[in-house]
Protein backbone atom coordinates (compact mmCIF):
# COMPACT_ATOMS: atom_id res chain seq x y z
CA UNK A 1 0.00 0.00 0.00
CA UNK A 2 1.31 3.43 -0.94
CA UNK A 3 1.34 5.76 2.03
CA UNK A 4 0.06 9.33 1.55
CA UNK A 5 2.59 12.11 1.21
CA UNK A 6 2.56 14.47 4.19
CA UNK A 7 3.54 18.14 4.30
CA UNK A 8 4.40 19.07 7.89
CA UNK A 9 4.59 22.78 8.74
CA UNK A 10 6.16 23.67 12.10
CA UNK A 11 9.17 21.72 13.38
CA UNK A 12 9.38 22.93 16.97
CA UNK A 13 9.47 21.26 20.39
CA UNK A 14 6.35 19.26 19.57
CA UNK A 15 6.62 19.05 15.79
CA UNK A 16 10.10 17.52 15.67
CA UNK A 17 9.31 14.30 17.58
CA UNK A 18 5.98 13.99 15.74
CA UNK A 19 7.83 14.19 12.41
CA UNK A 20 10.36 11.64 13.63
CA UNK A 21 7.59 9.15 14.43
CA UNK A 22 5.88 9.66 11.06
CA UNK A 23 9.15 9.22 9.19
CA UNK A 24 9.94 6.08 11.18
CA UNK A 25 6.53 4.73 10.11
CA UNK A 26 7.56 5.19 6.48
CA UNK A 27 5.54 8.22 5.46
CA UNK A 28 7.10 10.35 2.69
CA UNK A 29 7.28 13.91 3.95
CA UNK A 30 7.96 17.51 2.96
CA UNK A 31 8.95 19.75 5.85
CA UNK A 32 8.88 23.49 6.37
CA UNK A 33 9.77 25.68 9.32
CA UNK A 34 10.35 29.39 9.55
CA UNK A 35 13.80 28.63 10.99
CA UNK A 36 15.16 26.16 8.44
CA UNK A 37 17.83 24.87 10.83
CA UNK A 38 15.14 23.03 12.80
CA UNK A 39 14.40 20.94 9.69
CA UNK A 40 18.04 20.04 9.05
CA UNK A 41 18.16 16.97 11.34
CA UNK A 42 15.65 15.35 8.97
CA UNK A 43 17.43 16.28 5.72
CA UNK A 44 18.40 12.69 4.93
CA UNK A 45 14.89 11.35 5.48
CA UNK A 46 12.54 14.06 4.14
CA UNK A 47 12.31 16.84 1.58
CA UNK A 48 13.06 20.26 3.07
CA UNK A 49 11.02 23.08 1.55
CA UNK A 50 11.84 26.76 1.29
CA UNK A 51 8.22 27.97 1.61
CA UNK A 52 4.93 26.61 2.99
CA UNK A 53 3.49 26.61 -0.54
CA UNK A 54 6.37 24.48 -1.81
CA UNK A 55 5.84 21.98 1.01
CA UNK A 56 2.07 21.77 0.50
CA UNK A 57 2.09 21.45 -3.28
CA UNK A 58 1.41 17.82 -4.20
CA UNK A 59 0.80 16.68 -0.61
CA UNK A 60 -2.07 14.33 0.21
CA UNK A 61 -2.14 15.43 3.84
CA UNK A 62 -0.99 18.73 5.31
CA UNK A 63 -0.27 18.98 9.04
CA UNK A 64 0.32 22.29 10.80
CA UNK A 65 1.89 22.36 14.28
CA UNK A 66 2.46 26.07 14.88
CA UNK A 67 2.65 28.28 17.95
CA UNK A 68 -0.70 30.06 17.87
CA UNK A 69 -3.62 31.14 15.73
CA UNK A 70 -1.86 34.25 14.46
CA UNK A 71 1.00 32.16 13.08
CA UNK A 72 -1.38 29.57 11.61
CA UNK A 73 -3.31 32.35 9.84
CA UNK A 74 -0.05 33.85 8.57
CA UNK A 75 1.21 30.55 7.15
CA UNK A 76 -2.06 29.24 5.74
CA UNK A 77 -3.58 32.46 4.41
CA UNK A 78 -0.99 35.26 4.12
CA UNK A 79 1.75 32.94 2.81
CA UNK A 80 -0.69 31.04 0.61
CA UNK A 81 -0.35 27.48 1.89
CA UNK A 82 -4.12 27.03 1.96
CA UNK A 83 -4.54 27.94 -1.70
CA UNK A 84 -1.90 25.33 -2.59
CA UNK A 85 -4.06 22.51 -1.17
CA UNK A 86 -4.92 19.91 -3.76
CA UNK A 87 -8.47 18.68 -4.27
CA UNK A 88 -9.10 15.64 -2.15
CA UNK A 89 -6.27 16.42 0.26
CA UNK A 90 -6.84 16.83 4.00
CA UNK A 91 -5.54 19.71 6.12
CA UNK A 92 -5.00 18.82 9.79
CA UNK A 93 -4.30 21.72 12.12
CA UNK A 94 -2.73 20.24 15.25
CA UNK A 95 -1.90 23.67 16.67
CA UNK A 96 -3.95 25.21 19.49
CA UNK A 97 -6.06 27.98 17.95
CA UNK A 98 -9.39 29.69 18.57
CA UNK A 99 -12.39 27.47 17.70
CA UNK A 100 -13.77 30.24 15.47
CA UNK A 101 -10.50 30.37 13.53
CA UNK A 102 -10.59 26.60 13.05
CA UNK A 103 -14.11 26.89 11.61
CA UNK A 104 -12.95 29.66 9.27
CA UNK A 105 -10.01 27.61 8.02
CA UNK A 106 -12.32 24.65 7.56
CA UNK A 107 -14.50 26.74 5.27
CA UNK A 108 -11.48 27.93 3.29
CA UNK A 109 -10.22 24.36 2.89
CA UNK A 110 -13.65 23.25 1.67
CA UNK A 111 -13.50 26.02 -0.93
CA UNK A 112 -10.33 24.38 -2.24
CA UNK A 113 -12.02 21.00 -2.41
CA UNK A 114 -9.99 19.76 0.56
CA UNK A 115 -10.97 18.24 3.88
CA UNK A 116 -10.16 19.83 7.23
CA UNK A 117 -9.68 18.62 10.80
CA UNK A 118 -8.76 20.63 13.86
CA UNK A 119 -6.80 18.11 15.92
CA UNK A 120 -4.92 19.74 18.81
CA UNK A 121 -2.95 17.51 21.15
CA UNK A 122 -2.16 17.00 24.80
CA UNK A 123 0.79 15.16 26.28
CA UNK A 124 3.67 17.58 25.87
CA UNK A 125 7.05 16.77 24.44
CA UNK A 126 7.17 13.45 26.31
CA UNK A 127 3.93 12.35 24.70
CA UNK A 128 5.13 13.54 21.29
CA UNK A 129 8.37 11.56 21.60
CA UNK A 130 6.68 8.39 22.88
CA UNK A 131 3.79 8.64 20.37
CA UNK A 132 1.25 8.72 23.20
CA UNK A 133 -0.35 12.09 22.48
CA UNK A 134 -4.05 12.56 23.11
CA UNK A 135 -5.37 13.85 19.77
CA UNK A 136 -8.72 15.66 19.91
CA UNK A 137 -10.23 15.75 16.43
CA UNK A 138 -12.95 18.06 15.18
CA UNK A 139 -14.41 17.58 11.70
CA UNK A 140 -16.27 14.99 9.66
CA UNK A 141 -15.91 11.29 10.42
CA UNK A 142 -15.19 10.73 6.73
CA UNK A 143 -12.16 13.03 6.76
CA UNK A 144 -10.96 11.59 10.06
CA UNK A 145 -11.17 8.01 8.82
CA UNK A 146 -9.03 8.92 5.82
CA UNK A 147 -6.15 10.01 8.04
CA UNK A 148 -6.78 8.05 11.24
CA UNK A 149 -3.94 5.58 10.64
CA UNK A 150 -1.30 8.32 10.33
CA UNK A 151 -2.66 10.17 13.37
CA UNK A 152 -2.45 6.93 15.35
CA UNK A 153 1.29 6.88 14.63
CA UNK A 154 1.46 9.92 16.95
CA UNK A 155 -1.02 8.93 19.65
CA UNK A 156 -4.62 8.10 20.54
CA UNK A 157 -7.31 9.79 18.45
CA UNK A 158 -10.76 10.79 19.77
CA UNK A 159 -13.43 12.26 17.51
CA UNK A 160 -14.93 15.16 19.46
CA UNK A 161 -17.50 16.57 17.03
CA UNK A 162 -17.71 19.03 14.11
CA UNK A 163 -14.95 21.42 13.06
CA UNK A 164 -13.94 23.54 16.06
CA UNK A 165 -14.86 20.88 18.61
CA UNK A 166 -11.28 19.63 18.84
CA UNK A 167 -10.16 23.10 19.88
CA UNK A 168 -12.93 23.28 22.49
CA UNK A 169 -11.67 20.00 23.95
CA UNK A 170 -8.12 21.40 24.03
CA UNK A 171 -9.35 24.50 25.88
CA UNK A 172 -11.03 22.22 28.42
CA UNK A 173 -7.75 20.30 28.76
CA UNK A 174 -5.73 23.46 29.28
CA UNK A 175 -8.17 24.79 31.85
CA UNK A 176 -7.73 21.61 33.90
CA UNK A 177 -3.94 21.62 33.40
CA UNK A 178 -3.43 25.28 34.34
CA UNK A 179 -5.73 25.18 37.35
CA UNK A 180 -4.25 21.90 38.59
CA UNK A 181 -0.68 23.18 38.27
CA UNK A 182 -1.76 26.08 40.48
CA UNK A 183 -3.35 23.70 42.99
CA UNK A 184 -0.27 21.43 43.13
CA UNK A 185 2.01 24.46 43.61
CA UNK A 186 -0.09 25.76 46.50
CA UNK A 187 -0.46 22.34 48.13
CA UNK A 188 3.25 21.52 48.08
CA UNK A 189 4.27 24.97 49.28
CA UNK A 190 1.70 24.85 52.10
CA UNK A 191 2.91 21.47 53.29
CA UNK A 192 6.61 22.36 53.01
CA UNK A 193 6.20 25.69 54.84
CA UNK A 194 4.66 23.81 57.76
CA UNK A 195 7.65 21.46 57.99
CA UNK A 196 6.55 18.49 55.87
CA UNK A 197 8.83 16.90 53.28
CA UNK A 198 7.27 17.93 49.92
CA UNK A 199 8.58 14.78 48.24
CA UNK A 200 6.92 12.59 50.85
CA UNK A 201 3.72 14.63 50.60
CA UNK A 202 3.65 14.10 46.83
CA UNK A 203 4.24 10.37 47.27
CA UNK A 204 1.40 10.09 49.79
CA UNK A 205 -1.02 12.09 47.67
CA UNK A 206 -0.28 9.92 44.64
CA UNK A 207 -2.12 7.11 46.44
CA UNK A 208 -5.32 9.05 47.05
CA UNK A 209 -8.02 11.07 45.30
CA UNK A 210 -5.59 13.94 44.69
CA UNK A 211 -3.52 11.76 42.37
CA UNK A 212 -3.07 13.13 38.84
CA UNK A 213 -0.50 13.25 36.06
CA UNK A 214 0.10 16.89 37.01
CA UNK A 215 0.96 15.87 40.58
CA UNK A 216 3.06 12.96 39.31
CA UNK A 217 5.09 14.75 36.63
CA UNK A 218 4.93 18.45 37.45
CA UNK A 219 4.95 17.92 41.20
CA UNK A 220 8.27 16.12 40.72
CA UNK A 221 9.53 18.96 38.50
CA UNK A 222 8.70 21.44 41.27
CA UNK A 223 10.50 19.39 43.91
CA UNK A 224 13.55 18.95 41.67
CA UNK A 225 13.29 22.57 40.46
CA UNK A 226 13.62 21.33 36.89
CA UNK A 227 11.72 23.88 34.80
CA UNK A 228 13.25 23.01 31.44
CA UNK A 229 10.34 23.70 29.10
CA UNK A 230 8.24 20.88 27.79
CA UNK A 231 5.33 23.29 27.44
CA UNK A 232 6.54 26.88 28.01
CA UNK A 233 4.62 29.10 30.43
CA UNK A 234 3.94 31.63 27.66
CA UNK A 235 1.99 28.95 25.75
CA UNK A 236 -0.07 28.12 28.84
CA UNK A 237 -0.84 31.83 29.21
CA UNK A 238 -1.91 31.99 25.56
CA UNK A 239 -4.23 29.03 26.05
CA UNK A 240 -5.75 30.50 29.21
CA UNK A 241 -6.39 33.73 27.31
CA UNK A 242 -8.27 31.75 24.64
CA UNK A 243 -10.28 29.99 27.36
CA UNK A 244 -11.40 33.34 28.78
CA UNK A 245 -12.16 34.70 25.30
CA UNK A 246 -14.34 31.68 24.53
CA UNK A 247 -16.04 32.00 27.92
CA UNK A 248 -16.92 35.62 27.22
CA UNK A 249 -18.29 34.66 23.81
CA UNK A 250 -20.53 32.09 25.50
CA UNK A 251 -21.50 34.45 28.39
CA UNK A 252 -19.73 32.29 30.95
CA UNK A 253 -17.78 33.35 34.05
CA UNK A 254 -14.84 31.05 34.89
CA UNK A 255 -13.29 32.39 38.10
CA UNK A 256 -10.64 29.68 38.53
CA UNK A 257 -9.36 30.06 34.97
CA UNK A 258 -9.34 33.83 35.40
CA UNK A 259 -7.26 33.65 38.59
CA UNK A 260 -4.73 31.23 37.10
CA UNK A 261 -4.49 33.46 34.00
CA UNK A 262 -3.59 36.35 36.31
CA UNK A 263 -0.90 34.23 38.00
CA UNK A 264 0.67 33.30 34.66
CA UNK A 265 0.59 36.96 33.61
CA UNK A 266 2.62 37.77 36.73
CA UNK A 267 4.99 34.84 36.09
CA UNK A 268 5.77 36.21 32.63
CA UNK A 269 6.06 39.77 33.91
CA UNK A 270 8.79 38.51 36.26
CA UNK A 271 10.80 37.12 33.34
CA UNK A 272 9.76 33.46 33.34
CA UNK A 273 8.03 33.12 29.99
CA UNK A 274 10.30 30.31 28.81
CA UNK A 275 10.16 28.09 31.90
CA UNK A 276 7.96 25.01 31.81
CA UNK A 277 4.38 25.78 32.79
CA UNK A 278 5.01 23.89 36.05
CA UNK A 279 7.21 26.90 36.84
CA UNK A 280 4.06 28.65 38.07
CA UNK A 281 5.53 27.61 41.43
CA UNK A 282 8.09 30.39 40.96
CA UNK A 283 5.34 33.01 40.95
CA UNK A 284 3.80 31.55 44.11
CA UNK A 285 7.22 31.59 45.79
CA UNK A 286 7.73 35.20 44.68
CA UNK A 287 4.32 36.16 46.06
CA UNK A 288 5.05 34.60 49.45
CA UNK A 289 8.77 35.32 49.72
CA UNK A 290 9.54 31.65 50.44
CA UNK A 291 11.04 28.80 48.46
CA UNK A 292 9.76 25.22 48.27
CA UNK A 293 12.22 23.23 50.36
CA UNK A 294 13.36 26.27 52.36
CA UNK A 295 15.20 29.52 51.87
CA UNK A 296 14.31 32.61 49.87
CA UNK A 297 13.39 32.51 46.18
CA UNK A 298 16.16 33.71 43.87
CA UNK A 299 15.14 37.07 42.33
CA UNK A 300 15.82 35.91 38.79
CA UNK A 301 15.72 32.13 38.99
CA UNK A 302 15.44 30.55 35.57
CA UNK A 303 14.89 27.05 34.28
CA UNK A 304 17.89 24.71 34.19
Amino acid sequence: MTLPRIAFLGIGLMGAPMVDNLLSAGYPMSLWNRTRAKCEPFAARATLSETPVEAVTGADVVITMLENGTVVEEVLVAQGALTALGKGSVLIDMSSVQPALARHHGELAAGQGAGYLDAPVSGGTRGAASATLSIMAGGSVEHLNRVRSLLEVMGKVTHIGPVGAGQLAKLANQAIVGITIGAVSEALLLAAKGGADPGAVREALMGGFASSRILEQHGQRMIERDFTPGAPARIQLKDLGMILDEARAENLTLPLARQVHHSYLSLLANGHGEVDHSGLLLELEHLNGVRLGGGKPAPAERER
